[in-house]
């Protein structure tokens, strides 16, 4: 998979968040990315995509205690942090994001995780777009739980530039999470949500 073409954006950084900050007071279930130079609109979590979250938080804070996973805490994101990315979780120590603001630094950031919705924009965003934002960032690993064609990936090794590694395995098998996360996720429940 080749780099992509960074498009120019009409939109600095600091503009976007003042627009996602707006949008936000007008609608509270608008929720915007700014990532490859494009701002999209994040869907709303539907009840599947719910319990997907909240399995993978009682799953992940049982694997590591002091952990846990945020849901749409929002991250800068991208070579040079000029993106902006609302991930459906992200693992880090319990306090990573105390006094952070909307918009923190991915730093400390073991995993990020992102569950497909069935918008036209998730091929792009979640398959292409996201993994080179969190491999730019150096977020150890990605996991993407794609409703879609019933996989989990995991993207691992970041390069500065993409994930050296990914692994796919189909709904209802065992996948390795590598460190720093460290432990088995088994999929098997994913099999009776999504259909």
């Amino acid at each position: 998979m080749g780099v992509t073409e960074e498009r120019p954006s009409v939109l600095s950084q600091e503009q976007f968040e003042e627009l996602a900050h707006l949008g936000n007071r007008v609608d509270e279930s608008l929720r915007l990315e700014f990532i490859n130079g494009r701002i999209g609109e994040k869907a709303v979590p539907d009840g599947v995509h719910g319990r997907i979250i909240v399995w993978l938080t009682q799953f992940c804070v049982q694997a590591l205690p002091g952990m846990w996973l945020f849901g749409e805490q929002g991250i800068r994101v991208e070579t040079y942090r000029k993106g902006n990315a609302r991930p459906d979780g992200l693992l880090a120590p319990i306090d990573h994001f105390v006094e952070q603001g909307e918009w923190a630094s991915p730093e400390g950031v073991l995993m990020v995780v992102e569950v497909t919705s069935t918008d036209s924009d998730t091929t792009s965003r979640d398959r292409v777009d996201k993994p080179r934002a969190y491999a730019e960032s150096g977020i150890p690993v990605y996991l993407l739980i794609d409703l879609g064609t019933h996989e989990v990936k995991v993207h691992s090794l970041p390069d500065g530039v993409r994930y050296e590694s990914m692994l796919t395995v189909p709904f209802g098998k065992t996948v390795p999470l590598p460190d720093p996360v460290g432990f088995d996720l088994d999929t098997e429940p994913l099999k009776s949500w999504v259909h």
